[in-house]
């Protein structure tokens, strides 16, 4: 390493490095909110999409050369690729590339994370980086991808593999690293009904985040390898992972917040329920995830609206937000909003009242509405004295009810039959 300029060595890794981002998933835990797009395509956080924030930590990190695998409904996300993250400098060598299942190796779909790696190996190979960082696509955090390429590099390691640390009894839901002292992976289990706790913890284990740094020529034999196995599922959690820690030199890259070295924000808001937490989250006075970061901004499309207005001081028909996130566009019309999101464009009638609810783009509610608790899906229309979280029953009966109570409202919900990728 040069100790003398470690920016410049990172900055050579990252020049020689290609990142590949999963987004052909459904999520289908998101339950209607993915019916008609891909979950990297779902909005969050007020003005993004999912996938912007992988995108912007590529970006960030100086990683300028990115692919993404796309295939379940798909539009919406290339829509939004194409419009927002086109800036990039061809001549001089930037891109991002749009990688749909174009059955380039196999005649089928993308079978796994890994197939779906496997079936771009000859736009690996054309690329010819030294490295490549492959990436979900459906998560929310900010990480330098530079600091993982050094102790990647560092460790002489052939697979590193980011990760969290998470509560025991969540960790079922993630793929669980076992270390030893010096980080290295003793064994990994996907989804274990009985988790590892990591080193000096009873309560913790270290989780996969789904991101992985490999040696390219390593990437390469493994994904060979496992393409001639025919019991394989061709995921890299499943199948790959778990083989290689037995041959190879793989190492865990802890996620930890500089400088404090406490387990960095990450969220996988797969869930109803954690994805209206972790929209909520951004409304605190102090949140852990600061959209106001202007040395890590998050990139992305943006509508060019107006800003966002309030309008009319009467009592009982007052436009006022409270303790929320207004996005541009927005119209609050003798209505109320406490500590909610809207998303741009959302337009609310007089005497409604919004409380914790996230509401999507294009969204008109009309007068006389309640919305408690909430998640509004792009595009619907609220007709006039509806009342949303007030009711469990009656919230049952017509929308979807999550195990935390979240009523989350689609068009096709209210009977507006939209049938378009949004």
């Amino acid at each position: 390493m040069n100790e003398q300029d470690p920016g410049r060595y990172v900055s050579r890794l990252t020049r020689d490095t290609l990142a590949l981002v999963l987004a052909g998933g459904r999520g289908s835990r998101l339950q209607q909110l993915t019916t008609w797009r891909a979950k990297p395509a779902v909005p969050f956080g007020g003005k993004f999409r999912i996938i912007d924030f992988p995108l912007s930590n590529c970006v960030n990190s100086g990683i300028r050369r990115v692919g993404i695998l796309t295939q379940y409904k798909s539009h919406s996300l290339i829509r939004h690729v194409q419009r927002g993250w086109g800036f990039m400098r061809g001549e001089l060598g930037e891109f991002i590339e749009l990688l749909p299942a174009q059955q380039r190796l196999e005649t089928s779909w993308y079978a796994g994370t890994a197939d779906a790696i496997y079936q771009n190996i000859d736009i690996i190979r054309t690329h010819n980086p030294q490295y490549v960082l492959i990436l979900a696509g459906d998560h929310i955090y900010k990480m330098d991808y530079g600091t993982m390429l050094a102790a990647h590099v560092e460790a002489a390691a052939d697979l590193t593999v980011g990760c969290v640390e998470v509560p025991l009894e969540q960790a079922r839901a993630f793929g669980v690293m076992a270390v030893d002292a010096h980080n290295r992976i003793v064994e990994f289990a996907e989804k274990p009904r009985h988790p590892t706790p990591m080193p000096g913890s009873d309560t913790t284990a270290l989780a996969s985040m789904g991101i992985y740094v490999f040696r390219t020529e390593t990437l390469i034999e493994e994904l060979l390898r496992d393409a001639d196995t025919p019991a394989s599922q061709r995921d890299f959690g499943g199948d790959i992972i778990p083989d290689v820690i037995r041959r190879l030199n793989v190492t865990a890259f802890p996620f930890r917040a500089a400088p404090q070295g406490l387990p960095a924000y990450w969220r996988d808001v797969g869930t109803v329920d954690a994805f209206w937490e972790a929209n909520l989250e951004l409304i605190g006075v102090s949140p852990e995830l600061n959209l106001y970061d202007r040395q890590w901004p998050i990139w992305t499309y943006q509508d060019q609206v107006p800003p966002a207005k309030f309008v009319f001081d009467d009592d009982g028909r007052r436009g006022m937000a409270v303790d929320s996130m207004i996005a541009g566009g927005c119209i609050v019309s003798g209505s109320y909003v406490r500590h909610s999101l809207l998303f741009s464009n959302v337009q609310l009638r007089s005497y409604s009242k919004v409380e914790d609810s996230v509401i999507f783009p294009e969204v008109e509610v009309g007068r006389r509405c309640t919305i408690r608790k909430a998640v509004i899906d792009k595009g619907c229309k609220i007709p006039p004295d509806t009342c949303i979280g007030v009711d469990p029953e009656a919230d049952a009966a017509r929308f979807h009810v999550s195990a935390g109570g979240v009523v989350l409202v689609t068009p096709d919900m209210l009977g507006q039959r939209l049938h378009y990728a949004r």
